[in-house]
């Protein structure tokens, strides 16, 4: 390439010519909003570690999912918190449990124009914080978890959900909930998997989200953020059970991990945006260190441009209604 017959910037000069040239845009309908819904609450909590953002009320969780679909966004994901947990968290199973009314709620409020998703997993309703059911030595039990899961899973299609999520890395979850659905006539019911889910120190805020009571860390079944090649072989094992789509989850930590993934998976790919990604933007804006509009929008859009087919982020409605704007 010579100068100055090749001048790159050439198709930078005007916003216009940026937007006519863009390689990857944002959409409102890309995006998915998680949201917490708490149970007994009769006014809003506000979490302090991610301003902005709260756990809801039944009506005012109603109230976000009918604002997302004013602004065109694509889906929600709704995780529920129990007034009372137990060892087995069998609230999750309860029909009239804060998730699955939950559920029922936002589905009879928006009906099919939102993709209504919900976590599949047993850390919001476990006493001692871990996605699974332990043994008696403490230790995670991955197949008697898998029972519970299937009995969520079915749960959770009866209340209304469009896509089910199962967050809890266990081996074969994909398979057994796919096999749940199937034997209870839940066939339109998809499956987002949780395929590449890495033990990342940038959860903390989710656990004040939650009232995780999580003493301990998850490594034992969550990924380890030394591995990349693995990745590819969660991913391969929740396709041949039969995912309909996958998820990598943090995100802007692991963009390298999200482009593998794009680049073989034949479904479509979710990215998650996850807590302490959004409270370091926020803290930063609100120092005013960073332009927090432009922060938000490019570590989307640099998301996006990774491989994401979809983004779950707490900013979906607010970076929605900036999209609606322009």
């Amino acid at each position: 390439m010579s100068f100055p017959t090749h001048r790159p910037r050439r198709l930078r000069t005007t916003p216009a010519m940026r937007r006519l040239t863009a390689e990857h845009r944002l959409a409102a309908s890309e995006l998915i909003l998680p949201a917490f819904i708490r149970e007994g609450l009769t006014e809003p909590n506000p979490i302090a570690s991610m301003p902005g953002v709260q756990q809801h009320t039944a009506d005012t969780l109603k109230r976000a999912a009918s604002e997302a679909v004013e602004l065109g966004v694509g889906g929600i994901m709704l995780f529920g918190i129990p007034a009372v947990r137990d060892a087995a968290g069998s609230a999750s199973l309860d029909p009239d449990g804060v998730l699955n009314k939950a559920i029922r709620d936002v589905r009879a409020e928006v009906g099919d124009d939102l993709v209504i998703m919900s976590d599949v997993c047993l850390d919001e309703f476990t006493d001692h914080g871990h996605c699974g059911v332990l043994d008696a030595h403490g230790y995670v039990d991955n197949d008697a978890t898998l029972e519970i899961y299937g009995r969520m899973a079915v749960a959770q299609a009866e209340a209304g959900a469009h896509v089910l999520g199962p967050s809890g890395m266990m081996d074969g979850q994909i398979g057994v909930i796919r096999q749940a659905l199937e034997d209870a006539g839940h066939t339109n019911t998809a499956v987002v998997a949780y395929a590449a889910k890495y033990a990342s120190a940038f959860y903390g805020p989710f656990r004040e989200a939650v009232d995780s009571q999580l003493k301990g860390d998850r490594r034992t079944y969550q990924m380890d953020a030394a591995n990349r090649r693995e990745a590819i072989l969660e991913v391969e094992l929740d396709l041949a059970e039969g995912a309909d789509m996958v998820m990598v989850k943090p995100a802007m930590s692991y963009l390298d991990i999200l482009a593998d993934v794009a680049a073989m998976s034949s479904v479509p790919v979710a990215a998650y945006q996850i807590s302490g990604e959004y409270s370091m933007i926020e803290a930063a804006a609100a120092n005013g260190w960073i332009d927090r509009r432009a922060a938000i929008t490019e570590s989307v859009l640099g998301i996006k441009r990774a491989g994401a087919n979809m983004v779950l982020t707490y900013w979906a409605s607010e970076l929605a209604g900036w999209l609606k704007e322009s």
